[in-house]
Protein backbone atom coordinates (compact mmCIF):
# COMPACT_ATOMS: atom_id res chain seq x y z
CA UNK A 1 0.00 0.00 0.00
CA UNK A 2 2.73 2.34 1.26
CA UNK A 3 4.92 1.38 -2.10
CA UNK A 4 2.08 1.79 -3.87
CA UNK A 5 1.78 5.31 -3.31
CA UNK A 6 5.35 6.21 -3.23
CA UNK A 7 5.46 4.50 -6.98
CA UNK A 8 3.31 6.71 -8.44
CA UNK A 9 4.58 10.00 -6.99
CA UNK A 10 8.28 9.03 -8.25
CA UNK A 11 5.98 8.53 -11.45
CA UNK A 12 4.84 12.07 -11.46
CA UNK A 13 8.04 13.55 -10.34
CA UNK A 14 9.88 12.06 -13.20
CA UNK A 15 6.93 12.51 -15.55
CA UNK A 16 7.36 16.38 -14.87
CA UNK A 17 10.90 16.39 -14.84
CA UNK A 18 11.28 15.07 -18.18
CA UNK A 19 8.87 18.19 -19.53
CA UNK A 20 11.49 20.69 -21.14
CA UNK A 21 10.88 24.33 -20.14
CA UNK A 22 9.54 26.26 -23.13
CA UNK A 23 12.09 28.33 -23.79
CA UNK A 24 14.49 25.43 -24.81
CA UNK A 25 12.14 24.44 -27.39
CA UNK A 26 12.78 24.75 -31.17
CA UNK A 27 9.96 26.36 -32.17
CA UNK A 28 9.68 28.79 -29.86
CA UNK A 29 13.20 29.95 -29.98
CA UNK A 30 12.24 30.01 -33.52
CA UNK A 31 9.20 32.09 -32.62
CA UNK A 32 11.27 34.32 -30.50
CA UNK A 33 13.29 35.33 -33.05
CA UNK A 34 11.45 35.67 -36.24
CA UNK A 35 9.24 38.44 -33.58
CA UNK A 36 12.26 40.04 -32.22
CA UNK A 37 13.44 40.89 -35.93
CA UNK A 38 10.57 42.50 -36.80
CA UNK A 39 10.10 40.48 -39.93
CA UNK A 40 6.45 39.26 -39.31
CA UNK A 41 5.48 42.04 -37.86
CA UNK A 42 2.90 45.10 -39.30
CA UNK A 43 3.99 48.68 -39.22
CA UNK A 44 1.83 49.32 -35.93
CA UNK A 45 3.47 46.60 -34.54
CA UNK A 46 6.93 47.63 -35.45
CA UNK A 47 6.28 51.19 -33.49
CA UNK A 48 5.21 49.96 -30.94
CA UNK A 49 8.25 47.58 -30.54
CA UNK A 50 10.34 50.55 -31.18
CA UNK A 51 8.52 52.70 -28.73
CA UNK A 52 9.11 49.97 -25.92
CA UNK A 53 12.57 49.67 -26.47
CA UNK A 54 12.75 53.23 -26.48
CA UNK A 55 10.82 53.88 -23.35
CA UNK A 56 12.73 51.10 -22.10
CA UNK A 57 16.65 52.70 -23.05
CA UNK A 58 14.86 55.73 -21.19
CA UNK A 59 13.91 53.52 -18.17
CA UNK A 60 17.43 51.94 -17.74
CA UNK A 61 19.29 55.56 -18.34
CA UNK A 62 17.17 56.92 -15.71
CA UNK A 63 18.08 53.87 -13.05
CA UNK A 64 21.97 54.59 -13.97
CA UNK A 65 21.82 57.71 -13.10
CA UNK A 66 19.35 57.24 -9.84
CA UNK A 67 22.43 54.89 -8.88
CA UNK A 68 25.13 57.10 -9.72
CA UNK A 69 23.91 60.47 -7.80
CA UNK A 70 22.04 57.99 -4.73
CA UNK A 71 18.83 60.17 -3.87
CA UNK A 72 17.50 63.26 -5.47
CA UNK A 73 18.92 66.73 -3.97
CA UNK A 74 16.95 68.48 -2.20
CA UNK A 75 16.50 71.60 -2.92
CA UNK A 76 15.34 73.11 0.08
CA UNK A 77 15.95 72.68 3.67
CA UNK A 78 13.86 73.84 6.53
CA UNK A 79 16.21 76.11 9.24
CA UNK A 80 15.89 74.26 12.58
CA UNK A 81 13.87 76.06 14.74
CA UNK A 82 15.11 78.48 17.36
CA UNK A 83 16.36 76.83 21.19
CA UNK A 84 15.86 73.67 19.01
CA UNK A 85 19.23 70.82 19.58
CA UNK A 86 19.45 71.17 15.94
CA UNK A 87 19.72 74.76 16.01
CA UNK A 88 22.57 75.34 18.87
CA UNK A 89 24.41 72.07 17.40
CA UNK A 90 24.88 74.34 14.18
CA UNK A 91 25.93 77.55 15.90
CA UNK A 92 28.10 75.58 17.88
CA UNK A 93 29.76 73.87 15.09
CA UNK A 94 30.18 77.49 13.47
CA UNK A 95 30.88 78.62 16.57
CA UNK A 96 34.30 76.53 16.35
CA UNK A 97 34.98 76.87 12.72
CA UNK A 98 35.15 80.54 12.84
CA UNK A 99 37.40 80.18 15.88
CA UNK A 100 39.44 78.32 14.29
CA UNK A 101 39.84 80.26 11.47
CA UNK A 102 40.39 83.19 13.77
CA UNK A 103 43.39 81.43 15.63
CA UNK A 104 45.22 81.07 12.00
CA UNK A 105 44.96 84.76 11.57
CA UNK A 106 48.35 87.03 11.85
CA UNK A 107 47.33 89.26 15.32
CA UNK A 108 49.14 93.24 15.28
CA UNK A 109 52.53 91.64 16.63
CA UNK A 110 52.56 89.06 14.15
CA UNK A 111 52.44 91.37 11.58
CA UNK A 112 55.29 93.99 12.89
CA UNK A 113 57.40 90.78 13.31
CA UNK A 114 56.66 89.89 9.91
CA UNK A 115 57.68 93.56 8.87
CA UNK A 116 61.19 93.71 11.12
CA UNK A 117 62.08 90.23 9.01
CA UNK A 118 61.25 91.95 5.49
CA UNK A 119 63.50 95.09 6.30
CA UNK A 120 66.24 92.96 8.24
CA UNK A 121 66.64 90.68 5.44
CA UNK A 122 66.26 92.81 1.86
CA UNK A 123 68.65 94.43 -0.02
CA UNK A 124 68.41 98.01 -1.24
CA UNK A 125 68.13 99.31 -4.99
CA UNK A 126 70.97 101.98 -5.55
CA UNK A 127 68.75 103.10 -8.46
CA UNK A 128 65.55 103.72 -6.63
CA UNK A 129 66.38 103.55 -3.17
CA UNK A 130 63.44 100.71 -2.68
CA UNK A 131 63.92 97.54 -0.20
CA UNK A 132 63.80 94.79 -2.10
CA UNK A 133 64.36 90.79 -2.21
CA UNK A 134 64.94 88.14 -4.92
CA UNK A 135 62.76 84.53 -4.42
CA UNK A 136 66.26 83.35 -2.35
CA UNK A 137 65.33 86.00 0.44
CA UNK A 138 61.96 85.27 -0.43
CA UNK A 139 62.48 81.86 1.26
CA UNK A 140 64.88 82.97 3.61
CA UNK A 141 62.51 85.43 5.21
CA UNK A 142 59.90 82.85 4.96
CA UNK A 143 62.04 80.31 7.39
CA UNK A 144 62.92 82.98 9.51
CA UNK A 145 58.87 84.39 10.00
CA UNK A 146 58.17 80.26 10.62
CA UNK A 147 60.47 80.01 13.02
CA UNK A 148 59.58 83.77 15.11
CA UNK A 149 55.61 83.44 14.27
CA UNK A 150 54.65 80.26 13.38
CA UNK A 151 53.41 77.87 10.54
CA UNK A 152 50.15 80.09 10.07
CA UNK A 153 52.74 82.68 8.12
CA UNK A 154 54.04 80.25 6.14
CA UNK A 155 51.16 79.97 3.54
CA UNK A 156 52.04 84.05 2.49
CA UNK A 157 55.00 82.59 1.36
CA UNK A 158 54.52 80.72 -1.74
CA UNK A 159 55.94 80.78 -5.34
CA UNK A 160 52.78 81.61 -6.73
CA UNK A 161 52.57 84.48 -4.25
CA UNK A 162 56.00 85.95 -5.08
CA UNK A 163 55.15 85.81 -8.92
CA UNK A 164 52.39 87.96 -8.15
CA UNK A 165 54.12 91.13 -7.80
CA UNK A 166 55.98 93.14 -10.34
CA UNK A 167 59.77 92.02 -10.84
CA UNK A 168 62.59 94.36 -11.35
CA UNK A 169 65.36 93.45 -14.16
CA UNK A 170 66.93 91.23 -11.79
CA UNK A 171 64.00 89.19 -10.76
CA UNK A 172 63.61 91.06 -7.39
CA UNK A 173 60.13 92.57 -5.61
CA UNK A 174 59.50 95.58 -3.66
CA UNK A 175 58.91 94.13 0.32
CA UNK A 176 55.81 97.05 0.50
CA UNK A 177 53.56 96.22 -1.76
CA UNK A 178 53.93 92.41 -0.67
CA UNK A 179 53.45 93.46 2.96
CA UNK A 180 50.14 95.91 2.04
CA UNK A 181 48.86 92.34 0.38
CA UNK A 182 49.64 90.38 3.56
CA UNK A 183 48.05 93.30 5.56
CA UNK A 184 45.02 93.70 3.32
CA UNK A 185 44.33 89.56 3.30
CA UNK A 186 44.07 89.71 7.05
CA UNK A 187 42.34 92.22 7.37
CA UNK A 188 39.53 91.12 4.44
CA UNK A 189 39.61 87.53 6.11
CA UNK A 190 39.24 88.77 9.84
CA UNK A 191 35.96 91.09 8.55
CA UNK A 192 34.97 87.68 6.55
CA UNK A 193 34.76 85.95 10.41
CA UNK A 194 33.03 88.94 11.69
CA UNK A 195 30.25 89.56 9.18
CA UNK A 196 30.00 85.32 9.53
CA UNK A 197 29.40 85.63 12.98
CA UNK A 198 26.43 88.20 12.49
CA UNK A 199 24.78 85.79 10.25
CA UNK A 200 22.10 84.29 12.05
CA UNK A 201 20.84 81.98 9.25
CA UNK A 202 24.22 81.47 7.80
CA UNK A 203 23.38 82.13 4.60
CA UNK A 204 26.31 83.82 3.39
CA UNK A 205 24.19 87.16 3.10
CA UNK A 206 23.25 90.02 6.00
CA UNK A 207 20.33 91.66 6.54
CA UNK A 208 20.08 95.66 7.75
CA UNK A 209 20.34 94.79 11.28
CA UNK A 210 23.00 92.42 11.28
CA UNK A 211 24.60 95.06 9.07
CA UNK A 212 24.33 97.57 11.68
CA UNK A 213 25.85 95.61 14.04
CA UNK A 214 29.15 94.87 12.02
CA UNK A 215 29.48 98.56 11.98
CA UNK A 216 28.28 99.08 15.49
CA UNK A 217 31.35 96.98 16.73
CA UNK A 218 33.69 98.70 13.97
CA UNK A 219 33.04 101.97 15.65
CA UNK A 220 35.34 101.59 18.92
CA UNK A 221 38.26 100.48 16.78
CA UNK A 222 37.73 103.71 13.75
CA UNK A 223 39.79 106.55 14.68
CA UNK A 224 37.75 109.00 13.54
CA UNK A 225 34.51 107.90 15.08
CA UNK A 226 35.55 107.27 18.27
CA UNK A 227 34.12 110.20 20.06
CA UNK A 228 30.46 109.72 18.13
CA UNK A 229 27.87 111.36 20.52
CA UNK A 230 26.34 107.45 21.86
CA UNK A 231 23.27 109.26 21.22
CA UNK A 232 23.62 109.68 17.04
CA UNK A 233 25.27 105.78 16.87
CA UNK A 234 21.60 103.82 16.23
CA UNK A 235 21.36 107.13 13.30
CA UNK A 236 24.71 106.53 11.69
CA UNK A 237 25.03 102.79 11.79
CA UNK A 238 21.26 103.04 9.94
CA UNK A 239 22.80 105.40 7.07
CA UNK A 240 26.44 103.87 7.27
CA UNK A 241 24.64 100.25 6.30
CA UNK A 242 22.49 101.87 3.99
CA UNK A 243 25.12 102.35 1.15
CA UNK A 244 26.37 99.13 1.81
CA UNK A 245 23.28 98.16 0.45
CA UNK A 246 22.51 100.36 -2.06
CA UNK A 247 25.56 98.97 -4.14
CA UNK A 248 25.83 95.29 -2.50
CA UNK A 249 22.47 94.94 -3.22
CA UNK A 250 20.72 95.76 -6.38
CA UNK A 251 17.53 94.13 -6.60
CA UNK A 252 16.13 95.15 -3.47
CA UNK A 253 15.95 91.86 -1.86
CA UNK A 254 16.80 92.96 1.55
CA UNK A 255 20.15 90.99 1.98
CA UNK A 256 23.94 91.45 1.19
CA UNK A 257 26.08 89.17 -0.24
CA UNK A 258 29.25 89.01 2.00
CA UNK A 259 31.57 88.28 -0.60
CA UNK A 260 30.16 91.66 -2.84
CA UNK A 261 30.29 93.65 0.41
CA UNK A 262 34.15 92.57 1.15
CA UNK A 263 35.26 93.37 -2.31
CA UNK A 264 33.37 96.71 -2.55
CA UNK A 265 34.83 99.93 -2.67
CA UNK A 266 32.17 101.08 0.48
CA UNK A 267 34.20 98.24 2.83
CA UNK A 268 37.50 99.82 1.62
CA UNK A 269 35.97 103.50 2.26
CA UNK A 270 34.93 102.60 5.50
CA UNK A 271 38.52 101.38 6.51
CA UNK A 272 39.50 105.13 5.57
CA UNK A 273 38.30 106.13 8.89
CA UNK A 274 41.29 103.88 10.83
CA UNK A 275 43.55 107.51 10.24
CA UNK A 276 44.38 108.32 13.52
CA UNK A 277 44.70 112.03 12.89
CA UNK A 278 41.61 114.35 11.54
CA UNK A 279 44.10 116.64 10.29
CA UNK A 280 45.73 114.11 8.04
CA UNK A 281 41.77 114.46 6.60
CA UNK A 282 40.86 117.45 4.72
CA UNK A 283 36.97 118.88 5.33
CA UNK A 284 36.46 118.33 1.78
CA UNK A 285 37.80 114.71 2.26
CA UNK A 286 35.04 114.15 5.17
CA UNK A 287 33.05 115.38 3.45
CA UNK A 288 33.03 113.64 0.11
CA UNK A 289 33.47 110.29 2.03
CA UNK A 290 30.07 108.97 2.94
CA UNK A 291 30.85 106.86 6.55
CA UNK A 292 32.47 110.21 8.13
CA UNK A 293 30.88 111.51 10.93
CA UNK A 294 30.58 114.13 8.84
CA UNK A 295 28.69 113.35 6.32
CA UNK A 296 26.01 111.16 8.08
CA UNK A 297 25.53 114.30 9.99
CA UNK A 298 25.06 116.09 7.04
CA UNK A 299 22.67 113.67 5.81
CA UNK A 300 20.72 114.15 8.75
CA UNK A 301 20.10 117.87 9.03
CA UNK A 302 19.71 118.03 5.10
CA UNK A 303 16.92 115.43 5.74
CA UNK A 304 15.15 117.68 9.34
CA UNK A 305 15.82 121.01 6.58
CA UNK A 306 13.53 119.96 4.19
CA UNK A 307 10.58 118.28 6.26
CA UNK A 308 8.85 121.72 6.97
CA UNK A 309 6.07 119.76 8.52
CA UNK A 310 8.00 117.36 10.82
CA UNK A 311 6.00 114.08 10.24
CA UNK A 312 9.09 112.05 9.22
CA UNK A 313 8.53 111.75 5.73
CA UNK A 314 9.34 114.00 2.60
CA UNK A 315 6.33 115.26 0.03
CA UNK A 316 7.10 116.29 -3.64
CA UNK A 317 6.89 119.88 -2.62
CA UNK A 318 9.46 119.25 0.28
CA UNK A 319 11.83 117.56 -2.29
CA UNK A 320 11.41 120.10 -4.49
CA UNK A 321 13.64 122.04 -2.36
CA UNK A 322 16.87 120.01 -2.03
CA UNK A 323 19.56 121.32 -3.97
CA UNK A 324 18.45 124.99 -3.58
CA UNK A 325 15.52 123.85 -5.91
CA UNK A 326 18.01 123.66 -9.29
CA UNK A 327 16.32 119.33 -9.53
CA UNK A 328 13.25 119.65 -12.09
CA UNK A 329 9.92 118.88 -11.71
CA UNK A 330 9.56 116.02 -13.82
CA UNK A 331 12.29 114.34 -12.35
CA UNK A 332 10.77 114.61 -9.05
CA UNK A 333 8.03 113.29 -10.19
CA UNK A 334 9.21 110.46 -11.57
CA UNK A 335 11.41 109.80 -8.47
CA UNK A 336 8.33 109.39 -6.65
CA UNK A 337 6.83 106.92 -9.21
CA UNK A 338 9.56 104.79 -9.46
CA UNK A 339 11.29 104.59 -5.90
CA UNK A 340 9.01 105.75 -3.36
CA UNK A 341 6.43 103.00 -2.10
CA UNK A 342 2.84 104.05 -2.01
CA UNK A 343 1.10 104.55 1.00
CA UNK A 344 -1.53 102.07 2.59
CA UNK A 345 -3.87 103.93 1.58
CA UNK A 346 -2.61 103.79 -2.12
CA UNK A 347 -3.30 107.07 -3.48
CA UNK A 348 -0.85 108.59 -5.76
CA UNK A 349 -0.82 112.12 -3.96
CA UNK A 350 -0.51 110.60 0.01
CA UNK A 351 2.66 108.82 -1.59
CA UNK A 352 5.48 110.56 0.21
CA UNK A 353 9.57 109.39 0.59
CA UNK A 354 10.74 108.02 4.14
CA UNK A 355 14.39 108.33 5.71
CA UNK A 356 15.47 105.16 3.72
CA UNK A 357 14.18 106.47 0.64
CA UNK A 358 15.91 109.41 0.96
CA UNK A 359 18.98 107.82 1.24
CA UNK A 360 18.84 106.23 -2.05
CA UNK A 361 18.23 109.72 -3.70
CA UNK A 362 21.18 111.12 -2.32
CA UNK A 363 23.12 107.98 -3.22
CA UNK A 364 22.05 107.91 -6.62
CA UNK A 365 22.88 111.71 -7.04
CA UNK A 366 26.32 111.71 -5.27
CA UNK A 367 27.15 108.69 -7.59
CA UNK A 368 25.69 109.32 -10.73
CA UNK A 369 29.01 108.13 -12.57
CA UNK A 370 28.51 104.53 -11.11
CA UNK A 371 26.21 101.66 -12.82
CA UNK A 372 24.18 101.36 -9.37
CA UNK A 373 23.86 104.96 -9.31
CA UNK A 374 22.93 105.20 -13.25
CA UNK A 375 20.32 102.35 -12.70
CA UNK A 376 18.55 104.38 -10.21
CA UNK A 377 18.51 107.61 -12.41
CA UNK A 378 17.64 106.00 -15.60
CA UNK A 379 14.10 104.43 -14.31
CA UNK A 380 13.30 108.68 -13.58
CA UNK A 381 14.69 109.61 -17.53
CA UNK A 382 12.78 106.56 -18.95
CA UNK A 383 9.02 108.36 -19.26
CA UNK A 384 7.51 105.56 -20.44
CA UNK A 385 9.09 102.45 -19.33
CA UNK A 386 10.25 101.01 -22.93
CA UNK A 387 13.83 100.38 -21.30
CA UNK A 388 15.00 103.10 -23.81
CA UNK A 389 15.12 107.01 -24.53
CA UNK A 390 14.42 108.70 -27.44
CA UNK A 391 14.20 112.44 -28.81
CA UNK A 392 11.30 112.59 -27.57
CA UNK A 393 11.81 112.13 -24.21
CA UNK A 394 15.43 114.03 -24.48
CA UNK A 395 12.92 117.05 -25.22
CA UNK A 396 10.37 116.82 -22.52
CA UNK A 397 13.13 116.15 -19.85
CA UNK A 398 15.28 119.25 -20.92
CA UNK A 399 12.30 121.10 -21.27
CA UNK A 400 11.91 121.97 -17.32
CA UNK A 401 16.17 122.64 -17.62
CA UNK A 402 15.78 125.13 -20.22
CA UNK A 403 12.92 127.12 -18.26
CA UNK A 404 15.20 127.30 -15.23
CA UNK A 405 18.45 127.91 -16.84
CA UNK A 406 16.26 131.14 -18.46
CA UNK A 407 14.64 132.09 -15.23
CA UNK A 408 18.32 132.36 -13.74
CA UNK A 409 19.35 134.86 -16.39
CA UNK A 410 21.28 132.59 -18.89
CA UNK A 411 21.32 133.12 -22.70
CA UNK A 412 18.73 131.44 -24.92
CA UNK A 413 19.84 128.18 -26.27
CA UNK A 414 18.12 125.89 -28.71
CA UNK A 415 16.75 122.51 -26.96
CA UNK A 416 17.01 120.95 -30.51
CA UNK A 417 21.14 121.81 -30.30
CA UNK A 418 21.17 120.59 -26.53
CA UNK A 419 19.58 117.36 -27.38
CA UNK A 420 22.21 116.61 -30.52
CA UNK A 421 24.91 117.30 -27.80
CA UNK A 422 23.73 114.27 -26.05
CA UNK A 423 23.65 111.83 -29.11
CA UNK A 424 26.93 112.94 -30.01
CA UNK A 425 28.21 112.22 -26.33
CA UNK A 426 26.77 109.10 -25.74
CA UNK A 427 27.22 107.68 -29.69
CA UNK A 428 24.39 104.79 -29.27
CA UNK A 429 23.96 101.55 -31.14
CA UNK A 430 20.75 102.06 -32.19
CA UNK A 431 21.27 105.69 -33.51
CA UNK A 432 17.13 106.06 -32.40
CA UNK A 433 17.39 105.05 -28.93
CA UNK A 434 19.68 105.48 -25.93
CA UNK A 435 19.74 102.70 -23.49
CA UNK A 436 20.94 102.19 -19.95
CA UNK A 437 24.03 99.88 -21.56
CA UNK A 438 24.77 102.98 -24.17
CA UNK A 439 25.09 105.49 -21.09
CA UNK A 440 27.12 102.92 -18.97
CA UNK A 441 29.19 102.38 -22.03
CA UNK A 442 29.95 106.04 -22.83
CA UNK A 443 31.75 106.71 -19.90
CA UNK A 444 29.55 110.56 -19.57
CA UNK A 445 26.19 108.89 -18.23
CA UNK A 446 26.71 110.86 -15.15
CA UNK A 447 27.14 113.92 -16.87
CA UNK A 448 24.28 113.30 -19.63
CA UNK A 449 21.77 112.41 -16.70
CA UNK A 450 23.09 115.75 -14.79
CA UNK A 451 22.07 117.76 -17.79
CA UNK A 452 18.66 116.32 -17.99
CA UNK A 453 17.55 116.73 -14.15
CA UNK A 454 19.55 119.86 -12.92
CA UNK A 455 20.24 122.68 -13.95
CA UNK A 456 23.21 122.89 -12.03
CA UNK A 457 24.54 120.19 -14.02
CA UNK A 458 23.72 121.60 -17.55
CA UNK A 459 25.41 124.97 -15.67
CA UNK A 460 28.75 122.65 -14.87
CA UNK A 461 28.31 120.93 -18.49
CA UNK A 462 28.56 124.19 -19.69
CA UNK A 463 31.13 126.10 -18.33
CA UNK A 464 33.27 122.84 -18.25
CA UNK A 465 36.26 124.47 -20.02
CA UNK A 466 36.27 127.46 -17.36
CA UNK A 467 35.97 125.17 -14.31
CA UNK A 468 39.08 123.25 -15.35
CA UNK A 469 41.01 126.23 -15.81
CA UNK A 470 40.06 127.89 -12.32
CA UNK A 471 41.16 124.38 -11.22
CA UNK A 472 44.45 124.68 -12.96
CA UNK A 473 45.28 127.98 -11.50
CA UNK A 474 45.97 127.21 -7.77
CA UNK A 475 48.12 124.17 -8.71
CA UNK A 476 50.20 126.42 -10.81
CA UNK A 477 50.50 128.90 -8.23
Amino acid sequence: MYSGSSDGESHEAATQRKIPPASSMLWVRNLRRYIGSGAGLGSEALMELETKRILLDIFKDKQQKSAEAGTIPSFYKKKPEEGSISHRVQRLAKYRFLKKQSDLLLNADDLDAMWVCLRENCVIDDATGAEKMNYEDFCHIASVCTEQIGPKCRRFFSPSNFMKFEKDESGRIAILPFYLYVMRTVSLTQARIDMSELDEDSDGFLQPHEMEGYIRGLIPNLAQLRDMPAAFIQMYCRIAAHKFFFFCDPHRRGKACIKKVLLSNCLQELMELHQESEEEVTDTEQAENWFSLTSAQRICDMFLALDKDMNGTLSKQELKEYADGTLTEIFIERVFDEHVRRGKSGAGNNREMDFESFLDFVLALENKDTPEGLTYLFRCLDLHGRGYLTTADIHSLFRDVHQKWIEGGNYELCIEDVRDEIWDMVKPVDPLTITLADLLACKQGGTVASMLIDVRGFWAHDNRENLLQEEEEPEEE
